[in-house]
């Protein structure tokens, strides 16, 4: 892809539905749909990818053994941050971004120090490969909320300069756009103009006209609505989404029964006790994740219909337009939507790093 300020010269996924989803939106960028530990310089070259004189990797290893949703463990997944420290140490960037969720601030390794530390270092120095390369790191944690997106998401950032341009004294990250709670967006500011859904319901039309700025943002020019679909719902699910109330969840509910107000069926014996959860209306939403359809999981139950929401919702939350095509089944959507970086939050890292190179080719 090419504009007047950049030249993308590959993507990778090895996700099928997430590289075509990636293609289908991005025509123009080669995409590399196999397993990171198989790109290698032989690779490139076989591609015919030209990788030498990189200005900038970004790259986001698997999350979810560090995430403080479900279980946390140092596995296999936990340690690709080194499959991506391997390209790095071919391609020699002058910058890299790394993301991951905050839990990497917390969690230990096998011998129990801190994971962070262990990336920071080894990222910094590649005298292992055999090579004169090293990085200066810098570190953040941003909050989507502050550049205009209606969720409550932290995510941890790390920037890599090369230390022999001796220029990272020049690097900030991005200041908040919105500091304070009344402006950030909320839940209705991002999905109130979507239709209203039944138990098992699909709807592939607007039905009322968009009425905030993001919505606005959002829809843009379509006229079709897609992902926008309810799933089938038992009694007891239906009952429980009912009752329970913004902001609650598992524990509110077993209160209920404990107190007397609800049947002894609806006692929650499964799950964590942030499962069951209902959002606000009037506040940016939870993290969205790869089960956001799923009332049973972490908060995304509707604030103000008896359902869960659906993947155009969650693709909302995240500000994803409208326009944005997915592929897959419901469960692969959203594990799309879920593992994203949001992209107003994204715009707002490549305009810093835009004024950031600009800065150091004067």
């Amino acid at each position: 892809m090419n504009n007047r300020n950049y030249h993308i010269l590959f993507a990778n996924e090895l996700d099928i539905n997430a590289a075509k989803a990636f293609s289908l939106n991005f025509p123009r960028i080669p995409l590399l749909n196999c397993d990171v530990a198989n790109i290698s310089e032989e690779y490139l070259v076989e591609k015919n990818i030209d990788y030498t004189n990189v200005d900038l990797v970004i790259g986001g290893p698997p999350c979810q053994s560090f995430s403080t949703v479900g279980k946390r463990q140092y596995d296999a997944r936990a340690k690709m941050y080194k499959e991506y420290r391997r390209i790095l140490s071919f391609i020699k960037p002058k910058v890299f971004l790394f993301e991951n969720v905050t839990g990497l601030l917390t969690i230990k390794n096998n011998i129990g120090q801190p994971v962070l530390d262990d990336i920071k270092n080894e990222f910094s120095d590649f005298s292992d490969f055999n090579i004169d390369l090293s990085y200066e790191i810098k570190e953040s944690v941003l909050n989507a909320k502050h550049f205009g997106v209606p969720q409550n998401r932290e995510r941890v950032f790390l920037v890599g300069i090369r230390k022999d341009l001796n220029v990272s004294s020049k690097w900030k990250f991005p200041s908040p756009i919105y500091q304070r709670e009344e402006q950030f967006l909320t839940l209705e500011d991002a999905i109130g103009d979507l239709p209203t859904l039944l138990n098992g319901e699909s709807k592939q039309n607007y039905e009322i006209e968009t009425y905030t700025r993001y919505q606005q943002l959002m829809r843009g020019d379509c006229d079709d609505l897609t992902n926008h679909y309810n799933g089938i719902n038992g009694e007891k699910m239906l009952r429980i989404m009912e009752v329970v109330i913004p902001g609650e969840g598992k524990k509110y509910i077993n209160e209920l029964v404990v107190n007397g107000e609800l049947d002894s069926k609806y006692y929650l014996t499964s799950g964590y006790n942030n499962t069951y959860g209902k959002l606000w209306w009037d506040k940016p939403s939870s993290t969205i994740t790869n089960n956001l359809s799923t009332p049973s999981s972490f908060r995304c139950i509707h604030p103000i219909q008896n359902r869960a929401l659906t993947s155009r919702e969650g693709a909302r939350i995240q500000s994803f337009p409208d326009s944005f095509h997915f592929v897959g089944s419901k469960e692969s959507v959203n594990m799309q939507i879920g593992n994203a970086v949001p992209p107003l939050l994204a715009i707002a890292i490549a305009k810093q790093l835009e004024s950031f190179f600009k800065s150091i080719t004067r």
